[in-house]
């Protein structure tokens, strides 16, 4: 039986944008026995340039300059929103109230009231969503949620989650939206960090309360140019400066509702790692390590002697569908595939499978608690959720 054809709208051509789109086509590949397949039919984007690369290098059938054409079309059934961060709430709102699923990108909301309002809107609606917390789909990340979750190592005693990163670590990198506060919410909490709450979440459990600290080490930025939203846009010694609104350091200690304890630590101005971004769990008869850098690998000690290196494989989660065995690399964009896979499955089976909207709104009231923590100097609860969350399922 044929698969049917899902008509996709996508708003913002930038490099998430294209990501999106590709995964979409992608999935039909790895993922054929999919039920509805992905038509792109319209990309809207303010900027000529962009339209012009939805068409001729993405295949969508037409672009548009307002998201609102993309809602308002009838053909299109489900979109992406790719859009800055201050954009998210207002299109999400808009989506859910057209009756259209969305795949949106992290930080959902700009804090945990709009992830709130983007994740309840989406209940009332009654539509499925996904949002881009792509470094759960690693299959060796599934392979490590399967071990804690049956037990394999015990009781989990304590958790190290980092993410470290230098896309802004030189000081002449342009004071992009990125750096403002009310475009985008707070800096390496929902850049970097809320990957690694869900991360934890997802794999461990809950988190409960946190104790957090911030910093901002690089506090004057160039302002841009005409249209430099990019974390690589630069200016040069001597340019007018803007001041850095957001963090550029955090740390936090969590403990979950298991009652295991966690460290996290996250930067965007480290100068050494480019992406290292890494789990540790620890239990009372075994730990294992992941890290992103070596995506395809996990550590695993199970026993007194100390870790041994497992490659992924076609028993790790949807490897299988990506390569015919251990050794062979999988990618980045891979993982945003497995997410395409999860969404369209999602909607064509009225179920939540891809992180929902309810996760983000989660991952929001962890970095929100941890933000009150840095202000007030505490320990900070964190509110409970409502709504499909995918972290017990």
């Amino acid at each position: 039986m044929a698969a049917q054809e899902l008509g996709i709208g996508l708003v913002s051509v930038g490099w998430m944008g294209r990501l999106h789109s590709r995964a979409y086509l992608a999935a039909r590949h790895h993922f054929p026995e999919l039920p509805v397949r992905a038509r792109l039919v319209v990309a809207a984007d303010p900027d000529q340039g962009g339209r012009e690369h939805a068409v001729a290098a993405l295949g969508y059938e037409r672009a548009a300059a307002d998201y609102r054409e993309v809602l308002a079309d009838p053909a299109v059934a489900a979109v992406s929103i790719c859009a800055p961060n201050f954009l998210h709430r207002e299109i999400a709102l808009a989506a859910a109230a057209a009756g259209k699923p969305f795949w949106i990108e992290k930080p959902m909301g700009r804090s945990a009231a709009e992830s709130r309002d983007i994740a309840r809107a989406a209940a009332d609606a009654g539509v499925v969503t996904a949002v881009g917390f792509n470094y759960r789909h690693a299959p060796a990340v599934a392979r490590a949620r399967q071990l804690v979750r049956s037990g394999a190592l015990g009781t989990i005693t304590n958790v190290r989650v980092s993410l470290l990163a230098d896309y802004s670590s030189d000081p002449l990198g342009a004071l992009t939206w990125r750096f403002l506060r009310a475009r985008a919410g707070s800096g390496v909490f929902g850049d970097l960090l809320s990957h690694g709450i869900d991360l934890a979440q997802f794999v461990v459990g809950r988190i409960e309360s946190v104790s957090a600290l911030t910093e901002t080490f690089v506090r004057e930025r160039p302002l841009p140019a005409s249209g430099a939203a990019s974390h690589f846009s630069a200016g040069v010694a001597g340019d007018p400066t803007g001041t850095v609104e957001n963090e550029d350091y955090a740390a936090m200690l969590a403990r979950f509702a298991s009652g295991a304890v966690g460290v996290f630590e996250s930067s965007r101005i480290a100068i050494g790692p480019r992406s290292e971004y890494g789990l540790e769990v620890y239990g009372t008869r075994g730990s294992l390590r992941w890290g992103f850098q070596r995506l395809n690998e996990l550590e695993l000690a199970d026993d007194r002697s100390g870790y041994r290196t497992i490659m992924a494989g076609p028993d790790f989660g949807e490897f299988a569908r990506f390569q015919p065995g251990a050794g062979t690399s999988m990618g980045f964009d891979d993982l945003k595939t497995i997410e395409a896979a999860l969404f369209l499955r999602s909607i064509a089976e009225g179920r939540q499978l891809a992180p929902s909207a309810a996760d983000g709104w989660a991952t929001a009231e962890v970095a929100d608690a941890a933000l009150s923590s840095a202000a007030s100097g505490g320990w900070t609860p964190v509110p409970t959720v409502t709504g499909p969350t995918t972290y017990d399922a």
